[in-house]
């Protein structure tokens, strides 16, 4: 992936009108992480789709209507319940795309399960809501995983005998391995993003490797800032493996540019939001 091919993601007719492309729905947010909801909302609407919805707790909700107008909340009063979750795949079906995930806690796991399972819309999943899953829980996803819960997620899935390899193994290895390994996950049209200093996008027939980005972004919320991207980018084209690997790339770019901008690691996550905004500069300025 490179910063063309990102604008070309970005691209829109000139007839094009509100909604056009793209409406994502984010589903997350506690008391303890307000701000994980917000920063993937914004980072959404910076990647190109025309609208986002919050779905979080009433008080979260509020607290995001307060840091930004940008973002839609839709205040939910129940708790992460299976029945709320029944009523959320009902609504889900008129948005574009979903992400689900950044700051919910494990509170919500049953909630999690029951829409992962029985929501068809794409989907981006991240943080708490993979942690509690196996592999065959997804279907038309992209998955946001760490290597603490992508090891999770394999022991989940019965296949923890793949951790030692996994541990010793470059990134190249890596991916052939769980591409290799994975075959049902990724042939039920789905694509895991695994994060880490090189990012591995893998499809059923695809591997992206993504260099850019640096140890300033493991910083917290930054994550949060890469699923937004990538569910902003799915609502609009509707393609998984490019939404993942232009997520992934760009957020390192920005991130590249931020460290050289503030002479060291002294940027944060919502610095990546402010910067998303000059993505049209940013082909002259990242060859210098």
């Amino acid at each position: 992936m490179n910063l063309n091919q990102v604008k070309k993601l970005m691209e829109r007719k000139k007839t094009s009108h509100k909604g056009e492309n793209g409406h994502a729905l984010v589903i997350g947010g506690s008391e303890e992480y307000p701000g994980a909801a917000a920063l993937a909302g914004l980072a959404a609407l910076r990647a190109g789709c025309d609208l986002v919805t919050v779905a979080a707790p009433e008080k979260v909700a509020w607290t995001i209507n307060r840091y930004t107008p940008d973002l839609i909340t839709q205040k939910i009063r129940s708790a992460w319940t299976v029945k709320f979750a029944k009523e959320m795949v009902k609504q889900a079906e008129r948005f574009d795309a979903i992400l689900i995930g950044m700051g919910i806690t494990r509170k919500a796991d049953k909630f999690c399960h029951y829409f992962i399972r029985k929501s068809p819309r794409p989907k981006v999943i991240d943080a708490d809501a993979l942690k509690g899953l196996s592999f065959k829980d997804f279907q038309n996803s992209i998955l946001t995983p760490n290597a603490n819960e992508l090891e999770m997620m394999l022991i989940n899935s019965g296949k923890e005998f793949l951790l030692p390899k996994i541990r010793e193994a470059n990134a190249k290895e890596k991916a052939e391995i769980l591409q290799g390994n994975l075959r049902y996950f990724l042939q039920n049209d789905n694509v895991l993003l695994v994060k880490g200093p090189t990012d591995i996008v893998i499809s059923k027939n695809k591997i992206s490797f993504n260099r850019s980005g640096n140890q300033g972004m493991t910083k917290g919320g930054t994550g949060d800032v890469l699923a937004g991207l990538a569910v902003g980018f799915l609502a609009k084209s509707q393609d998984l493996f490019k939404s993942a690997a232009a997520a992934a790339y760009i957020n390192g770019l920005i991130g590249d540019l931020l460290l050289r901008k503030k002479r060291g690691y002294a940027f944060i996550a919502s610095d990546l939001i402010e910067d998303l905004g000059k993505i049209q500069k940013l082909e002259k300025r990242s060859k210098r």
